[in-house]
């Protein structure tokens, strides 16, 4: 697959991914949020939790399982401590998520990925 169709298709996953959270109700505060060291799919709340989701689009569940390694995680992990300041508020509680995106199956939620 092309770089280009990569991007399109990650893309389309976000927006996917992005639906799903709304329809459980979560608020979508920032998209592809970039930081030198990382990036987050998206940042979003519900409540007092505060959300960094990483958005994985696979042909299956245990591909997508794969592609999120260690090390792809502690990326997303220091943008998330470099981007909480921005929108941590007194009184939250934050996570590192994953979202699967699956053809033909329903998003795969899930949450608190990270336990360092």
């Amino acid at each position: 697959m092309s770089r280009e169709a990569a991007e399109k298709r990650g893309r389309g996953a976000e927006t996917l991914a992005c639906w799903y959270l709304r329809l459980h109700g979560w608020r979508i505060l920032a998209r592809r949020a970039r930081v030198p060291g990382g990036e987050v799919d998206i940042v979003a709340r519900r409540g007092r939790m505060l959300a960094f989701v990483e958005v994985k689009a696979r042909a299956s569940v245990d591909a997508a399982a794969l592609a999120l390694d260690e090390w792809r995680l502690r990326r997303v992990v220091v943008a998330a401590e470099r981007l909480a300041p921005r929108y941590l508020r007194d009184g939250d509680d934050v996570r590192i998520d994953a979202l699967f995106i699956v053809p033909r199956r329903w998003p795969r939620h899930l949450t608190n990925v990270w336990q360092g």
